[in-house]
């Protein structure tokens, strides 16, 4: 046996030339089963060495246990005598939008440059671990990535409203601000992301953690607390604005922290321009919850806010009264206070001009819609959303449009020559649209004799 960096042409033993290399060769994961200690300078002891090796996490997908994480095992085991690392997280495989492993002799790869070149390294990112189970497989769609990509500048926008908001004013760490319900709201809601975001990260949970800091900067923070903070931003107390522009930075902080893994290149972006700044944000602590910051007292005065105005914007998408529509809002409830105290909630974010509270045995004498909410009644008067002389000639009009539209339908499906010499899904698709304008219809008719009365 002779081993050589050079070809041998002479046997090293004997001196004969009759010389042929072995035909059995190692198979290609051979190298790669060293990979954990040979890339770090062994066989000399080296600093890298002792500090890097065994390392924590190995990432993998499940279709290379054998191949590569068990050649790792053994090989570390017998070159170094101990594991080569402490835990596997074994991911799922990536598939095309019809669930196809991706290959070259179906040609439905994807290059992941190209996407990044499009779309950005965070999108793609973003995109291959939201909502995913440990494990399992994902579809790749264009679809996701545009979701991803729209969640990245969901992400932007909102800092951008902050950062534009808190220049050349005095931001307080968050213990000096007296803060109001919306502020401790957020807080609350903060706090327990960052439970949930950490325990399931610590589980290897990554899908799951994601999508619970996606629910939180989209819908809480985003849609909900920056609305709520506007009436304190653009009001006259500087006082006020400058403690809700601190909890502003101190939830975007935490957003942004919370979100580094996920995706690295836009949060250090934004973290760069973020008020009293020390160091980069992928060496800075991770967020930890704190029992101190939960106020569910705060929770419980704000829901019932959030509540009513998702009503109140809904009776108005109903009718098709515009979001800016001017409406007195009638409220039968037992528990007035947060009400009152979120009134400047309701009447800026609902478009209501006042708030009047009535008991059960007031009857009022005028055309409402009603909502039933948790704890409450809300009642808005139907001349205030709209002339109903002229919507209920609006919805005749449509309703007559309906009419000869399920007539025209029938005549088609009760045809006989249609029947029998019309493709199947051309039929199908006509008794669809027939039983939709029949659904139109009844809703129609409905809607009139509501106004009518």
């Amino acid at each position: 046996m002779m081993i050589s960096k050079e070809d041998v042409k002479v046997c090293t033993k004997c001196g004969s030339t009759k010389v042929v290399q072995d035909e059995d060769v190692l198979d290609t994961w051979f190298s790669s089963a060293l990979w954990p200690f040979s890339t770090l300078g062994f066989p000399e002891i080296t600093e890298d060495l002792k500090y890097f090796y065994p390392t924590d996490v190995l990432v993998t997908g499940y279709d290379i246990i054998f191949f590569w994480v068990a050649r790792m095992i053994f090989s570390g085991l017998e070159h170094m005598k101990r594991i080569p690392f402490k835990n596997v997280l074994i991911h799922g495989l990536v598939r095309d939008a019809q669930g196809r492993k991706m290959s070259k002799s179906l040609g439905n790869g994807i290059d992941p440059t190209e996407v990044i070149a499009k779309y950005g390294a965070d999108t793609l990112r973003f995109s291959l671990v939201n909502g995913v189970a440990a494990g399992s497989d994902m579809r790749f769609s264009d679809e996701k990535i545009e979701g991803a990509r729209n969640f990245m500048n969901k992400i932007w926008n909102a800092s951008r409203f902050v950062l534009l908001n808190v220049e050349g004013k005095k931001i307080f760490d968050i213990k000096e601000c007296k803060l109001n319900a919306a502020d401790k709201w957020i807080i609350t809601r903060l706090n327990k992301t960052i439970k949930e975001v950490t325990i399931n990260m610590e589980k290897f949970e990554m899908g799951v953690a994601l999508a619970n800091l996606y629910d939180f900067v989209w819908s809480d923070f985003c849609d909900w607390y920056i609305e709520l903070t506007k009436p304190i931003l653009y009001g006259e107390d500087e006082t006020k604005r400058n403690y809700t522009l601190s909890v502003l930075v101190y939830v975007l902080d935490n957003i942004l922290k919370l979100m580094h893994p996920f995706a690295p290149f836009i949060t250090e972006k934004i973290y760069k321009s973020m008020p009293n700044v020390k160091k980069p944000l992928i060496i800075s602590d991770f967020p930890r919850y704190n029992a101190k910051n939960n106020h569910s007292a705060s929770v419980k005065d704000i829901e019932p806010i959030k509540e009513i105005i998702k009503n109140v914007r809904n009776v108005k998408a109903k009718v098709g009264a515009a979001p800016s529509k001017k409406v007195t809002l009638y409220v039968k409830t037992e528990n007035k206070k947060p009400i009152k105290n979120g009134a400047v909630y309701i009447e800026k974010l609902a478009g209501v001009s006042n708030i009047e509270f009535i008991d059960d045995n007031v009857a009022l004498n005028e055309k409402v819609v009603s909502q039933v909410i948790t704890g409450a009644e809300l009642f808005i008067p139907l001349g205030e959303l709209v002339d109903i002389e002229s919507e209920i000639k609006r919805l005749k009009s449509e309703l007559a449009t309906v009419e000869s539209e399920v007539a025209r339908a029938n005549g088609k499906l009760s045809n006989n020559g249609f029947l029998e010499k019309a493709p199947k899904a051309l039929v199908d698709s006509e008794r669809a649209k027939r039983d939709k304008y029949l659904d139109m219809r009844e809703k129609l008719i409905k809607q009139i004799k509501d106004l009518n009365g």
